[in-house]
């Protein structure tokens, strides 16, 4: 199925790992549970990186939409 707006796509990879990436240059991956449609972005199982090193694992993190630079599926 082919995504027509933007909001599509996330709804295409709830469930799965995602890549978030911030305007601080961190990332959270984690499997995507839940977004609105200012894209705050609740993850489960996540884990924080800094300059691609596991800094720590979080569990469930609530990502405020306005922080976020990127949304990738990870593979």
């Amino acid at each position: 199925m082919e995504s027509e707006r933007p909001l599509d796509a996330l709804n295409q990879a709830r469930g799965k790992r995602v890549i978030v990436e911030l305007k601080n240059q961190k990332q959270f991956i984690g499997k995507l549970k839940a977004f609105d449609i200012h894209i705050n972005t609740v993850l489960d199982d996540a884990e924080e990186y800094a300059d691609g090193q596991l800094k720590r694992k979080v569990g469930t993190a609530f990502i405020r939409g306005d922080t976020i630079v990127l949304i990738s599926q990870a593979e």
